[in-house]
């Protein structure tokens, strides 16, 4: 069963790369904010929905994730 879904799903995988349609993932190398560095080098701007306000590497909310971590 499972042999002929992934069959199935690599074909469809290869279809997509030839269409363009597939979108490989950036990987982020800085700090998120409203300008981020990808592992290509470019600097692009960042629409994360998660963290659209930077706020994943604001000092104090580290600070905090580490005073709850602590408890």
């Amino acid at each position: 069963m499972f042999g002929k879904m992934k069959t199935d799903l690599e074909k469809t995988f290869v279809e997509l790369q030839e269409q363009g349609l597939f979108k490989k993932e950036r990987i982020i190398v800085t700090p998120q904010g409203a300008k981020i560095k990808v592992s290509t080098g470019d600097e692009v701007l960042n629409f994360c929905a998660n963290n659209y306000l930077g706020l994943s590497n604001h000092p104090d909310v580290v600070q905090a994730a580490q005073k709850t971590m602590e408890k």
